[in-house]
């Protein structure tokens, strides 16, 4: 069974909220939809009486609750998928980014998977049972990634993703604030 991500359980966290949501949204409508029938029948069989029109604009109130209601969660859902769109193109922007760094580097599909580990901050005996290797190979293969990347540690090396995450705007048109997607 695989791993659940941060973003799939938000994903589906939105999910049960939006369906949540349509249930209750629903709910709303049956109410309003019970109101104005009882308002038409209150006014058939009475006329326009204080009552009848008091339960009018409660009836007109909840539809107009309804389709508020509707009109937000629908503007919600699409912020919703156009942040989640966003966070996926930034996500294969920078892949993209270490891939390019990578072939920069000139480093071996080795070095480059434990090049990625690295960055994803496992440490070297986690490393080296991922990929079935000894220690020392691993370490071995740190130190010639780090000697191509021009750095001399770990946290120099995680750096330079870093100061590449800040420093380019990942999301083509907002400017390069990723903040205003």
């Amino acid at each position: 069974m695989s791993e659940e991500t941060p973003s799939r359980l938000a994903r589906r966290r939105g999910n049960r909220r939006a369906a949540l949501l349509t249930v209750l949204l629903t709910i709303q409508v049956l109410c309003a939809v019970f109101f104005v029938g009882d308002v038409f029948e209150d006014i058939r069989l009475g006329g326009a009486t204080p009552h009848a029109l008091f339960e009018s604009a409660v009836a007109v109130a909840l539809f107009l609750g309804v389709v508020l209601g509707g009109y937000e969660m629908r503007r919600t859902m699409e912020r919703n998928r156009r942040a989640e769109d966003a966070a996926s193109a930034a996500s294969g922007a920078f892949a993209t980014l270490i891939k390019a760094r990578f072939e920069d580097w000139h480093l071996t599909t080795a070095e480059s998977e434990v090049a990625m580990l690295a960055l994803k901050g496992f440490d070297v005996a986690e490393m080296s049972s991922i990929r079935g290797t000894a220690d020392g190979t691993v370490r071995a293969q740190l130190t010639r990634i780090y000697a191509k990347a021009g750095v001399t540690s770990r946290p120099q090396f995680v750096s330079l993703f870093i100061d590449d995450l800040l420093a380019t705007p990942i999301i083509a048109g907002n400017g390069g604030d990723a903040a205003a997607a």
